[in-house]
């Protein structure tokens, strides 16, 4: 479904992305940004998806604990309804929204407000994770972080699952999966 774009004059909007593997910093970076954003007293709304409980239900939560408190959903056009008159929409774990997505961030920022999504860019196989590519491909700045092997510790982009579970979604913590570069990473 489309929703036809407010086009502002004065109030320009855009989408940023922060993506990486597990343990990168992804929440931690979305989290400042939009602490930083209701310091200069800006309209801030976060979502996150309703299946990711895995610290808090309502809370965006990073691995260090750090927290804001948020909307879970379980559809991405939900956005529209809850997210009205802002200046800021942050969205984590965008790689579990569904494939409207890509339209809600792009239909908010021809609205004027600013869109900062995080997620992981690749699955557990290292394979592009949901709509991220897409949303990567209309971004209008993207941030990529990497967390630290650990097994050699080099810079890791890959979440290692530790587990022989193959579904592509698989909540979990460290007990689950482990940054590893991309030698560790294929190691057998």
């Amino acid at each position: 479904m489309f929703i036809e774009p407010i086009i502002s004059g004065e109030k320009r909007g855009w989408i940023e992305v922060i993506c990486g593997s597990m343990f990168s910093g992804k929440t931690e970076e979305l989290i400042r940004r939009l602490k930083r954003a209701r310091i200069a007293n800006l309209k801030v709304e976060i979502f996150k998806p309703a299946l990711d409980t895995r610290y808090d239900e309502t809370q965006v939560v990073s691995h260090d604990a750090n927290a804001i408190q948020s909307t879970p959903i379980d559809n991405s056009q939900t956005i529209f309804l809850l997210a009205q008159d802002v200046d800021v929409v942050g969205i984590d774990e965008a790689q579990f929204f569904d494939n409207e997505i890509t339209t809600v961030c792009e239909t908010l920022a021809l609205r004027g407000i600013r869109v900062i999504v995080a997620g992981l860019d690749m699955d557990y196989t290292g394979r592009p994770f949901g709509q991220m590519p897409d949303l990567l491909a209309i971004a209008d700045f993207i941030t990529k972080l990497h967390a630290i092997c650990v097994k050699c510790g080099n810079l890791a982009n890959f979440s290692f699952r530790k587990t022989a579970q193959d579904s592509q979604v698989l909540l979990g913590e460290k007990e689950t999966y482990e940054p590893r570069c991309r030698i560790c990473a294929h190691e057998k």
